[in-house]
C-alpha cells in the first residue's frame, strides 16, 4: 500500500491554540493597583454619609482602642479615628489626582511647545526647567506652599508646580523624534498649520510616557501633601488630612497609643503603592 494510502487512515494531529491569558494574569500588579484605587474611591465617595462628624470632640473618650464602635480607635480630643480617616480620604484622594491631571496637562504642553518650535523658546524654557529641577521636589514645594499659605488651593499650587518639569523634559523628548517623522511633513504639506499639526498630530503620539508619569506623580502627590501636613507647612488642623492625622499622632506613639498615627499612615502608603503598581505595569509594557 502506498504512502499516500496510508495517510488516509491517520487521524490528522491538531495543536491546541494557545490559551490567552486573562487581564489579572497579564498585569497582576495594574489589577491590584485599579482594584485598590477603586475601593479608595468608594470609601472617600460614600463613607463620609455612613460616619459620624470627623470633627466632634467626645473627651470622656479619648484614647479608645480600636473597637466595634470605633474602628480604628479614638484621638486625644476622642474624635472617631475612622470618621476621621474616611473624610480625608476625600480631601487627599482629590489632590493627588488633579495635582497629576493638571500638572500632567501644563507640562505637555510648555514641553510641546520647546520641542516643537525649538529655537529661544527651547533655549529659554529648558533652561528654566533645569533651574527648576534643581531643587528636589519636595523642597520646592515647601518654598511654594510657605509662600502662597496653607489652604488647599495653595498646596495644590505648589505641590503641582514641583511636578510640572518632569513633564516638561519627557514631552520635549518625545516631540524631538516625532517632529522628525514623515506624517509630520505630510501633515503640513497637506495644509495643516504648524499648530494644527503640533496639537492634532504630534502631541498625541508623545503622550505615552507622561500618561505613565502621570499615575507616578498622583502617588508622589499623595505624599508630598502629607509630607507637607506633617510639618505644619500645608493643611493644618483640625481639617482632616492623612498627614494632619500622623502628625497628631506621631506623639502617641510614645505613650502606646499606636493607632491614632498608624491608620492614616497606612492609608498614604496604601495610596501612593496603589499608583505606583499601575504606573510600574504601564511602563512596563510600553
Amino acid at each position: 500500500m502506498s504512502e499516500a494510502s496510508l495517510s488516509r487512515f491517520v487521524p490528522p494531529v491538531f495543536s491546541e491554540p494557545p490559551t490567552r491569558k486573562s487581564f489579572i494574569r497579564r498585569q497582576p500588579m495594574m489589577t491590584i493597583g485599579i482594584a485598590t484605587i477603586v475601593l479608595l474611591i468608594g470609601f472617600a465617595a460614600i463613607g463620609p454619609w455612613f460616619v459620624g462628624d470627623p470633627r466632634a470632640t467626645f473627651p470622656g473618650s479619648s484614647f479608645a482602642p480600636p473597637s466595634w464602635s470605633h474602628f480604628f480607635g479614638t484621638d486625644m480630643y476622642g474624635r472617631d479615628v475612622f470618621a476621621r480617616a474616611v473624610n480625608a480620604a476625600r480631601l487627599d484622594l482629590w489632590l493627588g489626582i488633579v495635582i497629576s491631571v493638571v500638572a500632567t496637562i501644563i507640562g505637555s504642553l510648555i514641553g510641546l511647545v520647546a520641542g516643537y518650535w525649538g529655537g529661544w523658546v527651547d533655549d529659554v524654557v529648558m533652561r528654566l526647567t533645569d533651574i527648576t529641577l534643581a531643587f528636589p521636589g519636595f523642597v520646592l514645594a515647601i518654598l511654594l506652599v510657605t509662600v502662597l499659605g496653607g489652604s488647599s488651593t495653595s498646596v495644590a499650587i505648589g505641590v503641582t508646580v514641583s511636578f510640572i518639569p518632569y513633564f516638561i523634559r519627557l514631552t520635549r523628548a518625545e516631540v524631538l523624534g516625532q517632529r522628525e517623522l514623515e506624517y509630520v511633513d505630510g501633515a503640513i504639506l497637506a495644509g495643516n498649520s504648524k499648530l494644527r499639526v503640533a496639537l492634532r498630530h504630534v502631541l498625541p503620539n508623545s503622550l505615552k510616557p507622561s500618561l505613565v508619569q502621570a499615575t507616578l506623580v498622583a502617588g508622589w502627590a499623595i505624599t508630598t501633601v502629607g509630607g507637607l501636613a506633617f510639618l505644619g507647612i500645608g493643611i493644618h488642623p483640625p481639617t482632616p488630612e492623612w498627614g494632619v492625622m500622623v502628625a497628631e499622632g506621631s506623639n502617641d506613639i510614645l505613650t502606646g497609643v499606636w493607632w491614632t498615627a498608624l491608620f492614616p499612615g497606612a492609608l498614604i502608603v496604601i495610596a501612593a503603592s496603589a499608583f505606583q503598581f499601575i504606573g510600574d505595569d504601564l511602563g512596563s509594557k510600553r
